[in-house]
């Protein structure tokens, strides 16, 4: 049986959501846009090129090394420009899709030209988080990542911070190394000069959708990540359908991005850096995170640069929400000016989500509209897309144009399932992986499990509802959805709660492994801002906010599998190089639990003074 619903959409950001609902015989849902995707660009070059003649002077790019420095920008004319001359660079050194160009560095305007020029003539590029050359001890996953890909090229934006990543994998690569701020690697400014070659037209021409434009890696919990291959139609086709429920795009010729998230993830380049490039907008590199000691970064950009549409990962609402509180100018400009926020990577706590409309309200007088979207790094990223203001937070929205989802009975759960034209056609130089990635009607097997917002309207959208793989049972046979739990209990222990971590296979109870907000706890606490980890989680006062959090949340209702009954502070950090987390912040259940399972024993032994209770187990 096929049902059509569509919603009302009174706001004129976005179309309304259209959904074309089957149901199979055994239970399975297939669901799709009622909206047919339209022709695309053959390849990411077209929107260089296109806006370059459009709108030569409009800034494209633009990045600042301190706050107090005057904006670098780069117009599409000399974008363009650039990106020729890189790419005659390119082509001279023999660069191809067996030897591509690596870039570990974080966001730049440099880093960007030279993907650009890459992709432009049919080399793919590859950003590896920068914490795997900086924050890793060992740089085995990035030993891995490189002799999987064998590069022609690699890019730092300063040699310096990366002498010893790039002495760790000099054994592993004939690659030329290139720099932006260095003594011995290739300059960039000597590369970006470059006379152009009359081959780069043939080659630009010869980029077809299905030539690979990037590898992108997995986080991956164990072992070296996988490389994601992702195709001109993919990245193309990905940004058609947004184009197609974001209608405000068509008209927007003003927009304006401020955004940090990494080009190294789907997110930041796939989703945020693609969008501003095919709709003709300015995009402001904030080299600022939601981090402490680099969100004044991202405040201090702010200040300078109020977006159009405001991008960012859970941690970084919760950050923005203390910041707006406490300057009432910003918060009025902010609220004012952006014309709606998108979280993902993660969902986003309800009690920030009700934060961020209380503050619009006091600024503006009205809610500023908040949404969504799911995917993966295999889906380029959009699969659903969220273009309505949802009741509440956590709602993905509905399949975009050209995109099939299939729900498949998993337990009480629905699996869900992914088809498009945005869809990866497998892993690198993994055939037997690709192979088990796919079922056979050709849908992508994501792993996740979603649910209806309301099973009888389809059309007003899919709420995540947790990892398949990462879900457990009670001994007393009862499903904990983990990744629901998490949220909620983030939720009732904030602002002290960075993240946690959920035990209890096979146990009469849940338990938290907490990763702590130091700030936020030190503050409770009354501690200076040099107290030492151990010293804050052993602090009575912190102790005893972290219990009235697990009684709040078991005050919730909902039985033995909606609450925890104790709690553990962890004082080390997640660790990248055991995968524990992105340099988005999400956090892998798995590997977590893996890491520290000596921790997981702590939690549940009950002879164990370390962990936090509720009221009536202490």
């Amino acid at each position: 049986m096929t049902v059509v619903r569509e919603m009302a959409v009174p706001e004129t950001l976005f179309a309304p959501p259209r959904v074309i609902a089957d149901h199979w015989a055994d239970g399975t849902i297939q669901l799709r846009s009622a909206v047919p995707l339209q022709d695309y660009a053959r390849c990411v070059g077209e929107w260089l090129e296109h806006w370059a003649r459009q709108m030569p002077d409009r800034i494209f790019l633009g990045e600042r090394v301190s706050v107090d420095a005057p904006w670098r920008t780069v117009t599409y004319a000399d974008a363009l420009q650039q990106v020729r001359s890189v790419a005659s660079w390119i082509l001279a050194q023999g660069l191809s899709e067996q030897h591509p160009l690596a870039i570990l560095s974080d966001n730049g305007v440099d880093h960007a030209l030279f993907t650009l020029a890459a992709m432009h003539i049919g080399v793919p590029a590859s950003a590896i988080s920068p914490a795997y050359s900086l924050m890793s001890k060992d740089f085995d996953k990035l030993k891995g990542m490189i002799e999987l890909l064998d590069p022609g090229a690699i890019y730092v934006a300063a040699e310096q911070p990366f002498a010893k990543a790039l002495a760790a994998i000099k054994p592993l690569h004939r690659a030329k190394i290139v720099a932006s701020d260095g003594d011995t690697a290739i300059p960039f400014r000597t590369i970006a000069s470059t006379p152009e070659d009359s081959a780069i037209a043939t080659a630009f021409a010869s980029v077809t959708p299905d030539t690979i434009a990037k590898f992108l890696f997995t986080s991956g919990s164990t072992g070296t990540p996988k490389a994601v291959i992702n195709t001109q139609r993919m990245l193309t086709a990905s940004q058609q359908a947004k184009a197609q429920t974001w209608t405000f795009l068509d008209q927007a010729r003003d927009l304006v991005i401020l955004d940090w998230l990494p080009w190294s993830h789907t997110f930041g380049a796939n989703h945020n850096f693609n969008l501003v490039l095919r709709n003709g907008g300015t995009l402001y590199i904030d080299s600022g995170k939601p981090l402490p000691g680099l969100f004044a970064t991202s405040l201090a950009n702010l200040r300078s640069v109020i977006p159009s549409v405001y991008f960012n990962v859970p941690r970084g609402f919760d950050m923005l929400i203390a910041a707006l509180g406490e300057d009432d100018a910003l918060c009025r400009r902010f609220f004012g000016e952006v014309k709606f926020a998108f979280y993902a990577g993660a969902a986003l706590p309800q009690n920030l989500w009700d934060a961020m409309q209380a503050l619009s309200h006091k600024a503006v007088g009205r809610a500023l509209p908040m949404v969504s979207a799911w995917g993966s790094t295999e889906t380029s990223p959009l699969a659903t897309d969220c273009h309505f203001q949802a009741d509440r937070s956590g709602n993905i929205g509905v399949p975009t144009p050209g995109t099939e989802l299939k729900l498949v009975p998993s337990g009480d759960k629905l699996e869900v399932r992914v088809r498009g034209p945005n869809v990866t056609p497998g892993y690198w130089k993994m055939p037997d992986l690709t192979a088990r990635a796919f079922d056979d009607d050709g849908f992508y097997l994501i792993g996740d499990a979603v649910k209806f917002a309301d099973p009888e309207h389809p059309e007003r959208g899919l709420f995540f509802d947790g990892r398949v793989a990462e879900d457990f049972k009670l001994s007393s046979g009862t499903w904990v959805s983990v990744g629901a739990l998490r949220v909620a209990g983030i939720a009732a222990l904030a602002p002290l709660a960075q993240d946690i971590v959920l035990t209890g296979h096979d146990r009469d109870s849940i338990g938290f492994l907490v990763f702590p907000n130091l700030a936020a706890c030190r503050a409770h606490a009354g501690l200076p801002e040099t107290a030492a980890a151990a010293d804050v989680i052993a602090s009575e006062k912190v102790r005893a906010g972290f219990a009235q959090g697990l009684a709040r949340l078991k005050a919730k209702g909902g039985g033995s599998s909606a609450y925890a009954t104790r709690a553990l502070l962890l004082t080390e950090p997640p660790s990248v190089d055991d995968g524990e987390t992105t340099d988005k912040g999400y956090i892998n259940q798995r590997a977590v639990l893996t890491r520290r399972a000596d921790a997981v024993a702590r939690l549940q032994d009950d002879a164990s003074p370390q962990w936090i209770g509720l009221p009536e187990t202490r």
